[in-house]
């Protein structure tokens, strides 16, 4: 069983806006065929709300690995991991990202992870992962680092 495991699902308010596509799609075929739109219009909002829903990344932390999306990482070569929230998240996103950084963002969830990387061969700084649960993230991350867990007192 995993220490953390998140999917970051579009929100609904993503599921509502892509409605927009079969007006849309009416209107430009409208001159052409109205039944044409409607169906073109429909097509259109289930491929976008299913590649949402299929690409959705997962973030998980167990075994003592990270995983997030299709990448991962032995949490033996990370360093504390710290949850940023509102104009924090921002700054990390925007102004303060480095261009090395590993990201998994998604611009519908807000609060964030960053991830030092403490591994020396590894070009890559830190991560940057959303999360809607950022705290409870971090501690999975930061306590699955410990060498002293209970679990491995058994």
């Amino acid at each position: 069983m995993p220490d953390y495991r998140e999917k970051l699902w579009p929100t609904p308010w993503i599921y509502i806006a892509s409605l927009l596509l079969v007006p849309a799609s009416m209107l430009v075929l409208a001159p052409v065929s109205l039944p044409a739109g409607i169906a073109t219009g429909v097509i259109l909002y289930l491929a976008v709300i299913g590649s949402l829903s299929l690409t959705a990344p997962v973030i998980e932390v167990q075994d003592g690995m990270l995983r997030a999306g299709r990448a991962e990482i032995s949490l033996a070569h990370t360093g504390e991991a710290v949850a940023a929230f509102d104009s924090d998240a921002r700054i990390e996103r925007g102004t303060g990202l480095d261009a090395r950084a590993f990201l998994v963002i998604r611009g519908w969830v807000q609060p964030l992870v960053k991830v030092p990387i403490t591994d020396p061969t590894d070009p890559t700084p830190y991560w940057l992962v959303s999360s809607r649960r950022p705290n409870e993230l971090a501690a999975a991350i930061n306590g699955s680092r410990r060498p002293g867990r209970a679990e491995d007192d058994v």
